[in-house]
Order: C-alpha cells, then structure tokens, then sequence
C-alpha cells in the first residue's frame, strides 16, 4: 500500500514543491536550473518524510506532521533542499516570507503568508466516494494576498538582497 500512497502523493507534492519553488523564482536571482534542482530535491524529501505519514481516508490525520513552516526557524525540509543547491539558511530567510505555513493533505494543499493571513488553496481534488469539498468561490483574493504577503511587516529582506 505504500508504492499506492506514494502514487497518490504525487500530485499533492508535486504542487507544495512547485509553489515553494514559485516563491524563490519570484524573488529574482536563482537560475532555472538551480531552481529545478531545488524543486526535485524538495519533491524527494516531502516523499520520503510522508510516506507511512499519508491517510487518505483520514485526510486531517497526521496533517501537522506534514505542515511545512517557516516561523522565523528555516522549515528542515526546505532547508535540505535549499542547501542542495548551495543556498544558506539566511539567504533562503531574505527570498520567502518570514512567516509561511503549508499543509499537504491527501486532496487538498494549502498556505498561509502571515500569522492572520487568509488560508489560500493551492490545489484540490475530491475525495473518492466522499464528501464534495468546500466551494471555491470566495478564494480569488489569494493572489493579490500573496503579493502584498511579500512586502508586509518584514521589509529587511528587500533591502538585505543588495550585499548578495
């Protein structure tokens, strides 16, 4: 069942990774080619650090296990795949949001920018044979958000880019 998990991932991971890496591009200086790097090594760590942490029928379960945050502390995953491709912990801090949290649930990924941002989907599937998930009206604010998250409380990034 779990080469069957591992299937079921994908496209969940597929999605965490790419918006993470979306992050970094927008922030300007990383190649394209350090920049898919990053994306592969962090798709591989997120299956490895999932794999006998995934409940499809269960969706919610083992949910904060698979949270990826970054709170003024580099989320470990995402600072395994960044030093891969020879990025700092302090530098990664200057190109993503001071405060970001990731959920990779089974159907469903989503993040936050901020403490009191508003919850953004990222993608969503239904559930077989379950319940139809939430309606997506309402959410198209998200985008906009996500620019205006970058250049919220925590200017210093901006600034500190000049030295690199």
């Amino acid at each position: 069942s779990w080469r069957r998990a591992g299937a079921a991932m994908r496209t969940e991971i597929s999605a965490a990774a790419a918006f993470v890496t979306r992050l970094l591009r927008a922030a300007g200086g990383i190649g394209e080619e350090q920049l898919r790097c990053f994306r592969e090594c962090l798709q591989e760590a997120l299956r490895e650090h999932y794999r006998q942490h995934w409940f499809p029928l269960v969706p919610s379960r083992g949910s904060g296990y698979r949270c990826l945050r970054i709170n003024h502390k580099m989320d470990p995953l995402i600072g395994k795949a960044a030093g891969m491709i020879g990025l700092s912990h302090e530098r990664l801090f200057q190109l993503l949001p001071s405060e970001l949290t990731l959920w990779v649930d089974p159907f469903e990924v989503s993040y936050r920018i901020g403490e009191d941002g508003s919850v953004c989907v990222l993608y969503e599937s239904p559930q077989p044979g379950g319940k139809p998930t939430r309606p997506l009206e309402g959410r198209t604010s998200c985008k906009e958000e996500w620019r205006a998250g970058r250049s919220s409380p925590a200017k210093n990034y901006s600034i500190m880019t000049v030295s690199s």
